[in-house]
C-alpha cells in the first residue's frame, strides 16, 4: 500500500503524516509513507487544500487532519 501526504509542511501536514503513521501500524499494514510537498505534484492530485491523504492514488481526505480512528477505518478497506 502506498500512501501519500500531501502539504507544504505546515503543523496539520506533520499531524496528519504522524497520525497516519500510527493508524498504519496499529493496523498492521506493509506501507509505504511519503511526504509530498512539491506543490505541481500536490496539484497533479486535483487537491486544492492541504493538509490531504492519498492512498494508492486515490485521494482520500484533503483540508483536515482525521482522527486515529476515521483514519484506521480509511485504511483497513483498502489493506484488502
Amino acid at each position: 500500500m502506498k500512501i501519500q501526504i500531501l502539504g507544504t509542511g505546515c503543523a496539520k501536514c506533520t499531524k496528519l503524516y504522524e497520525v497516519t503513521e500510527q493508524a498504519a501500524q496499529s493496523l498492521g499494514l506493509q506501507y509505504e509513507l511519503e511526504k509530498v510537498t512539491d506543490l505541481n505534484r500536490i496539484m497533479s492530485f486535483g487537491v486544492m487544500t492541504t493538509p490531504a491523504l492519498v492512498v494508492d492514488n486515490a485521494v482520500k481526505v484533503a483540508g483536515k487532519v482525521p482522527s486515529l480512528d476515521e483514519l484506521k477505518s480509511i485504511l483497513k478497506p483498502a489493506a484488502n
